[in-house]
């Protein structure tokens, strides 16, 4: 299809531009435009029909990967495919090149952006249950100039919702300096190579002597939107690296614990397995990671 008319293209150079051209529409009327893989989408199929396309790809500031002594700071502008091939990456951040690596095809990893995969926040996507199995934190900048920051997983709701207010704009994605012993993995089942995941799986760990101390994990492809499983984290702790019937027991958990949707592609059940199955895999990997080994998903 072809999209309703649009009536205006602005390509801000700053942040203040950007919110100022924002402000000029009534709420829906104006969108902004990262990458466009999801948003032009739904423009010509008319699901969102804006008046004015604000488009981020020259503002200043908002793509790159800064690592520092306060860890890992993402422009929401920066490419899947800058994220896929920055050596930085490994042990504790190991799941970003996973997830990044495995967004959508080709042309969409040197598109698409992170920002906009969280801001969009599809049901089927890869970096929103990564952000928040590596506990990253969004920084939100206002018309006004104010600032707030909040976690990835109170930013994500359900799917295509977002705590972005109207009058924000994503300026950053952290994520906490990367400890000694610290491992993550990211891994998703899709239909077909390249599909987006019926079901994905973030964990982020942390070991000592081989076993877990502490976990983050995370489920994407829920009809709820992206969530934790509490019940694998404190089943995880504990565990060796080695003991594959605790991680078993732990996506176990995971699974009895996240409610899971049917549909065209997956019933119920069939998800649920693929939380433990995928789940022990990546648990696998982030363990490596975490004792130093870089094996890939």
């Amino acid at each position: 299809m072809y999209p309703a008319p649009i009536d205006e293209y602005v390509r801000p150079a700053t942040v203040a531009d950007a919110l100022a051209a924002l402000g000029r529409y009534e709420e829906g009327d104006a969108v902004f435009i990262a990458g466009g893989q999801s948003l032009m989408q739904a423009v010509k199929a008319r699901l969102v029909r804006p008046r004015c396309l604000i488009d981020l790809q020259a503002v200043d500031g908002l793509s790159g990967i800064e690592v520092g002594a306060e860890g890992l700071r993402i422009g929401p502008m920066t490419r899947y495919a800058e994220i896929a091939r920055d050596a930085r990456l490994g042990g504790a951040w190991g799941a970003l090149g996973d997830a990044a690596r495995r967004v959508g095809d080709r042309q969409v990893r040197n598109r698409g952006t992170v920002g906009g995969s969280l801001c969009w926040n599809y049901v089927a996507a890869c970096m929103p249950p990564t952000a928040i199995g590596l506990g990253a934190t969004l920084e939100l900048t206002a018309a006004d100039g104010s600032t707030r920051s909040m976690a990835a997983e109170d930013f994500l709701g359900g799917p295509l919702e977002t705590a972005r207010e109207e009058n924000e704009i994503l300026t950053a994605i952290t994520i906490p300096p990367a400890g000694a012993n610290a491992g993550s993995a990211y891994k998703k089942w899709g239909l077909v190579t390249d599909a987006l995941p019926v079901i994905g799986v973030c964990i982020a760990l942390e070991a000592e002597g081989g076993r877990c101390t502490a976990a983050r994990v995370a489920v994407g492809g829920l009809a709820g939107g992206p969530q934790r499983a509490g019940a694998a984290e404190a089943a995880l702790a504990g565990v060796a690296a080695d003991d594959d019937a605790g991680i078993a027991a732990a996506m176990d958990a995971a699974a009895r614990e996240i409610e899971t949707q049917g549909d065209l592609w997956a019933d119920s059940d069939y998800r649920k397995q693929l939380i433990r199955s995928l789940g022990a895999d990546v648990a696998a990997s982030a363990f490596g990671r975490a004792a130093g080994e870089e094996a890939g998903q």
